[in-house]
């Protein structure tokens, strides 16, 4: 069975405090492990949420600030002391690449697993794959960050009344989705469109184009909401967002679950930012991130 479901190990900005870690998400799309913005102590929170090194298939890094790239190193090389047995590629803003040569080799360690460096200098396409494909988008921050999003390739939802009306059953039901047609019968006749999933991960960014294009239309957007809505000068200064900021960006693309995270350490009541993001007007299911905690993306739309 195919699991989808965001594992938060970090939920910090700049100072992580006695509860959140420095940054760490790792997303469990079928049967990929995708770890996004490894900040340091990641290694040890994956333990800590029962991740292991054979889980990450790719590594997609928004930018080179330390809370959301220094766990690389530790990373980098557990993948390798592991022997993780299939290629890892890592995705990263390409005027970063002198910081990410620097944390994968931070340390002698004993290379052992082929980890393929795909960097990002523009909008657009990253890689392609039978259940998803991966863009970046440019965001808006001090130094140069892309947010990223997946997106499933839309497919059809069998009509079992369609399918029984038709005479279509048993192997002749998969021979109908594989070829298109069996015994005159289409598939379009017997099925209806089905959306595929679709999931961001917006860090680091003021508002910009960048930000409402990855959230368009998202089952699942993962957003920072540094600051809260009475400090959003300060969020603006520092190229980030605000808890109201976030949820109306959810409303706008029509967001079914918003996860929100990256917290500054000056806000002790983590509720709070939840309570700010209502008011924003965004009805959908809302998920206040915590450390350690796990969050399944929701069931595909009817």
């Amino acid at each position: 069975m195919s699991v989808r479901e965001l594992v938060v190990l970090g939920t910090a900005s700049q100072v992580p405090t006695r509860h959140r870690n420095h940054n760490g998400y790792l997303l469990r799309w079928d049967g990929e492990g995708i770890l996004f913005d490894p900040g340091e102590g990641t290694q040890r929170q994956m333990l800590r949420a029962g991740v292991a090194a054979h889980d990450i298939n790719r590594i997609c890094v928004t930018h080179f600030h330390g809370d959301h790239s220094l766990g690389l190193a530790g990373v980098i090389q557990r993948i390798n002391l592991d022997r993780v047995p299939h290629e890892v590629s890592a995705h990263y803003p390409a005027s970063g690449q002198r910081f990410f040569e620097r944390l994968r080799y931070a340390t002698a360690y004993r290379e052992t697993v082929r980890l393929t460096e795909a960097s990002v200098a523009a909008d657009g396409v990253l890689a392609e794959t039978a259940s998803y494909t991966l863009e970046a988008r440019r965001l808006s921050h001090p130094v140069e960050s892309y947010g990223y999003r997946l997106t499933e390739p839309d497919g059809r939802r069998m009509l079992p009344e369609a399918l029984a009306a038709r005479g279509i059953q048993g192997p002749d039901v998969g021979r109908l989705q594989r070829e298109g047609e069996v015994n005159g019968v289409r598939l379009e006749d017997v099925s209806e469109a089905r959306p595929g999933q679709r999931f961001a991960f917006v860090m680091d960014t003021r508002l910009c184009d960048g930000v409402h294009a990855l959230a368009d239309g998202c089952d699942m957007l993962v957003i920072e909401s540094t600051f809260l809505d009475e400090d959003e000068q300060l969020a603006t200064d520092h190229g980030h967002l605000t808890a109201g900021q976030a949820a109306r960006v959810a409303r706008d693309a029509g967001v079914r679950h918003l996860v929100l995270t990256h917290f500054s350490q000056r806000y002790n009541d983590a509720e709070e930012f939840e309570r700010q993001a209502r008011p924003a007007g965004f009805e959908g299911e809302l998920t206040v991130a915590k450390d350690l905690l796990r969050v399944p993306l929701p069931k595909r739309q009817q």
